[in-house]
């Protein structure tokens, strides 16, 4: 038998919620049987697709390479967290100051002499 969940979305821009009710299945089989096997795999490939992204990222910030990155998540299965690791604070500040305009590279270099006096 189907189960019923309530989701909802913000939309803050337009000061706007709503809130909507929806049939699932409460458990795989079920929902297979309700949207079919192939439309349940592809929206579970999805949401895993955001979790493994976010290792990449993660690693992109740690300074890791794409070897180091691919190596981590080559066994990497869905349903089970994958680990946050460790950032390296100069690899991510490095990063990031690539992805800054020229003033603000010009900032931060004030800030890092002025704090190394």
């Amino acid at each position: 038998m189907p189960d019923v969940k309530e989701v909802s979305a913000k939309s803050p821009k337009m000061e706007r919620e709503t809130l909507a009710v929806v049939n699932y299945g409460s458990t795989i089989e079920e929902s297979i049987e309700m949207f079919g096997a192939d439309a349940v795999n592809s929206n579970a490939f999805a949401n895993w697709r955001v979790t493994l992204q976010a290792a990449i990222r993660r690693g992109h910030l740690a300074g890791k390479s794409d070897e180091e990155i691919q190596n981590e998540l080559a066994n990497a299965k869905m349903g089970v967290a994958v680990s946050g690791g460790s950032v390296d604070p100069i690899q991510a500040s490095l990063a990031k100051f690539k992805l800054m305009d020229a003033d603000e590279q010009a900032d931060y270099l004030e800030q890092l002499r002025q704090a190394a006096g």
